[in-house]
This record gives C-alpha cells, sequence and structure tokens, in this order.
C-alpha cells in the first residue's frame, strides 16, 4: 500500500517505493505468463522508473504535469515495465492490449515511443520549450544502453550540451544487454562515461536497483545549473528472478507456467546481491 499517492517529489519513504518497484515486478511477470512480454527489459528499468516518477512527485489524480516535468521512456518496448510502475502509484486507464510501445493517450504517459534512438531528442526539444517559456520544468529520458548504438542519441546529446540544457536528465539502463547479447560484444559502449563528458555533459553513476542512491542522484541532476546530466543507472537484466538475469534469452519472453511459478517464487524471496 502506497502511504501517500499525492506526496511532494521525493518524500515517499524508501519502503513505500521498494513496494511499488515489488508490485510492478509481480504485475509484470503475471502478465508475461498471457502474452510475450519485452521483459528482461522491464525489469531491468523498475527502479529506475519508480525514482523518477517519484522524483517528479507524481499524482495518480493527474499522472502527466507538464508544468513540473515530463518522463520519456525512449526504450519503448520496456512498455509494461512503465505501466507496471504507474499502476503501483495508483494510475488507472493503462491496459491497453495494443500497447507494445507507450502511447501518448495513456495516462502519465508525455510522448509515444519505441523507434530507439528517438526520445533524448523529443526531451531536448521538451526542455528547450520549458526555457523558452521561461520555466525550469524537468524533462526525464529513460535511454537503454543498446539504444545508444543510434547516431541520434549523440545528436541530440550535441544539441542539450549545446544549448546547456540543464533542465534536461538522461538515465541509461546500463544492464550490458541488448537483443543480440552483450553491448560490448555488439558495439562498444565504453568508455561510456568518457563518451558523455567529451560531448559536454555532467555524468553521475549509480547502482540502478538502489531506490536511495537514485533518489540522492536525481536530487543532483536536477540542481544542475549549467550542464545536461545523464545518470549511468547500472542494473541487472531480468532483475529479480534468477533464471532471466544477465540472460539476453528473456529480452522478449513469453512465460510458461512452470517458469512464471518459479518467477513469483524467487520475486517473493527478494533479490540475490550481486557478488561483490
Amino acid at each position: 500500500m502506497v502511504e501517500s499517492l499525492t506526496s511532494p517529489p521525493g518524500t515517499r519513504s524508501e519502503q513505500s517505493l521498494a513496494d511499488i518497484a515489488a508490485g510492478a515486478r509481480r504485475r509484470l511477470v503475471d502478465l508475461s505468463a498471457t502474452r510475450p512480454v519485452h521483459l528482461g527489459a522491464s525489469l531491468s528499468v523498475i527502479d529506475i522508473l519508480v525514482a523518477v516518477y517519484d522524483a517528479l512527485g507524481l499524482d495518480p489524480a493527474r499522472p502527466r504535469r507538464p508544468e513540473r516535468g515530463d518522463v520519456i521512456l525512449s526504450k519503448g518496448h520496456a512498455v509494461w515495465g512503465l505501466y507496471s510502475v504507474l499502476a503501483g502509484f495508483g494510475v488507472e486507464g493503462l491496459d491497453d492490449p495494443r500497447a507494445g510501445h507507450p502511447l501518448d493517450t495513456t495516462p502519465g504517459v508525455a510522448a509515444g515511443t519505441g523507434a530507439l534512438g528517438h526520445g533524448l531528442s523529443i526531451g531536448a526539444g521538451l526542455a528547450l520549450a520549458a526555457r523558452l517559456d521561461g520555466g525550469d520544468r524537468k524533462a526525464v529520458v529513460v535511454l537503454g544502453d543498446g539504444e545508444l548504438d543510434e547516431g541520434s542519441v549523440w545528436e541530440a546529446a550535441m544539441f542539450a550540451a549545446h544549448h546547456a540544457l540543464a533542465n534536461l536528465v538522461a538515465v541509461v539502463d546500463r544492464n550490458g544487454l541488448q537483443q543480440e547479447g552483450p553491448t560490448e560484444s555488439v558495439l562498444a559502449l565504453e568508455p561510456l562515461a568518457a563518451k558523455w563528458r567529451a560531448f559536454g555533459w555532467q555524468v553521475i553513476e549509480a547502482d540502478g536497483h538502489d531506490g536511495a542512491a537514485l533518489r540522492r542522484t536525481l536530487e543532483e541532476a536536477f540542481a544542475s545549473e549549467d550542464l545536461p546530466t545523464v545518470v549511468i543507472a547500472h542494473t541487472v537484466k531480468g532483475r529479480g528472478v534468477p533464471f532471466m538475469e544477465h540472460d539476453p534469452a528473456f529480452h522478449h519472453a513469453h512465460l510458461t507456467s512452470h517458469q512464471h511459478a518459479a518467477a513469483l517464487t524467487a520475486l517473493a524471496a527478494g533479490p540475490e546481491q550481486e557478488p561483490a
């Protein structure tokens, strides 16, 4: 149970946010037993989405509040992770069976996405519009790491730095895997932090499954006065279900009844700690 669905930005307790994330994972696993879902990518991004929506003060009665800020899920194939998180915050009207990517007609969704590489451009446009309006509203864009293969991401990164869009925050779901395999084998991204710095961005790295760390990181990003910020959030693809973790086979999956039961058991037991 969420203690206060209309809490001001960043004031929900860590336990409340952890409960939202846990419920979103269960909801997502249940859904994946009924239809194919981009499961691994959604499980890795859930904690990020919970932190971002909390930081912007999501109100389920008015889930999109553009005067405060917008969230763009650029890795749109993780749509059911997004909808599971919004449902956990109490947002209604999310179950559109056609949706393989976010629809901008859905409560809480600022833009339809899914053609990878375009979300950062949308976010940069929103951030620049906010400045032209004389406001300081935020634009937060959640990207997949495999998505960084797209040249349009880096074009948008140059644009944002050139215009000093300090109200733009990119969060990279750095789980190290894309559909074809490890990102470093498909098209190496490292040194990733150095690349973003070279493009003129402030870079912060964080544990993408640590709610408290993400909250501190977003506060720091929102406080930037002269640079756009990228948060490289280190995550695990398939987080919370050991037999899915680090396995690209679960990038898109329709669980069998046995897998569904095993996944729910794993989620009930809680996440295993990554080795130091």
